[in-house]
């Protein structure tokens, strides 16, 4: 039994020793080796810039037309589906108080004729005049209003697409089917327009003129030809995003408000970094994009953007790589940021 108890003990020792002498990499599994990847040198390529979005059409123009105050709708002249030119009577209102400051206007307007005859005969004074003129311009500014506001005229060439009430109705001032007070609605449908929220990195390409195409998915082998005509003067901070305004000619009218169309926006040719797909990587549960760079014996990870794809190849967007880069083209799928590397041929 003691001769065991020896043997043990010197066992016991040798172990102890052993880890002694260990390595911290030996028993952590810290030190990696360099993984050995494939790089490629970042280049400029130039591409057509097109920009796809899908957008609404919207009537070029629209106008809910409604008198200035309520009161009782005396004839409405059109129906819904009617085409008016501008200037086109749409709807009487009720008339009774343009008529009674007719009738004021007119008393008026010869108590001032008389009363500029005692002026001059020197039978009257000035003052008197004044208060008398001020009256009169007052209340012919309340005739010309009434005249325009109760006799409600199309603003310009269109179809009307609304119609909220009938003749003989209280006009409340409410909000109708449109969402506002209104007793018509009109629409120019000739020409139409569309909206895209384009990114601001093309605010530098975008120009007034510029020419885009529009596709309908109801109409598969028509395209209609559309062109700026409007620019945001702003970017929205939030979004990062700037609104472009597109004239869109209706031709036979094949396009109505509210269809739903593709808008292409050819931005002439630019300079940019196009590489095979492969080499773009997704982080896992997000939507972001990235490629690995290789420098300094190490890979580090760059977050891009993805532009147009090209076959098996993509554009990717990124302020942070420039050319010359060594983009890791094989063996990037098992890196992580910071990761030593060793370039093989």
């Amino acid at each position: 039994m003691k001769r065991f108890g020896e043997i043990t003990a010197v066992i016991l020792a040798g172990v102890i020793l052993v880890s002694c002498n260990s390595t911290p990499a030996e028993t952590t599994g810290e030190s990696k080796t360099a993984a050995p990847v494939k790089v490629t040198p970042l280049t400029r390529t130039k591409i057509a810039r097109t920009v796809d979005y899908t957008a609404t059409i919207q009537a070029f123009e629209e106008v809910n037309v409604a008198p200035s105050a309520p009161g009782r709708i005396e004839k409405i002249y059109v129906e819904v589906g009617d085409r008016v030119n501008k200037g086109d009577n749409l709807f009487l209102m009720d008339r009774t108080q343009l008529y009674q400051l007719k009738l004021q206007l007119s008393s008026l307007e010869k108590d001032l004729w008389r009363l500029d005859t005692l002026l001059k005969a020197g039978s009257a004074k000035q003052q008197q005049y004044d208060q008398l003129k001020t009256q009169y311009d007052v209340t012919k500014t309340n005739v010309n209003f009434l005249e325009e506001n109760t006799l409600l005229k199309a603003p310009f060439q269109g179809i009307v697409t609304g119609k909220y009430y009938e003749d003989g109705e209280m006009y409340s001032g409410a909000p109708a089917m449109s969402g506002k007070p209104a007793v018509v609605t009109l629409m120019q449908i000739n020409p139409l327009k569309v909206i895209v929220s384009l990114s601001e990195q093309y605010y530098p390409l975008i120009k007034k003129g510029m020419e885009a195409v529009i596709i309908a998915d109801v109409y598969k082998n028509e395209k209609f030809i559309g062109r700026v005509y409007r620019i945001a003067p702003t970017v929205n901070s939030v979004t990062r995003s700037f609104n472009v305004e597109i004239e869109v000619p209706n031709r036979n009218e094949m396009l109505k408000p509210g269809m739903f169309v593709r808008v292409s926006m050819n931005l002439g040719e630019v300079e940019t970094f196009v590489v095979p797909a492969s080499t773009v990587l997704m982080q896992e549960g997000t939507n972001r994009r990235y490629v690995m760079i290789a420098g300094d014996g190490v890979a580090k990870r760059v977050n891009v953007v993805i532009g147009k794809r090209f076959d098996d190849n993509l554009e990717i967007i990124s302020d942070i790589l420039k050319e010359g880069d060594l983009l890791i083209s094989e063996g990037q799928s098992r890196l992580s940021d910071g990761d030593k590397i060793e370039i093989v041929q």
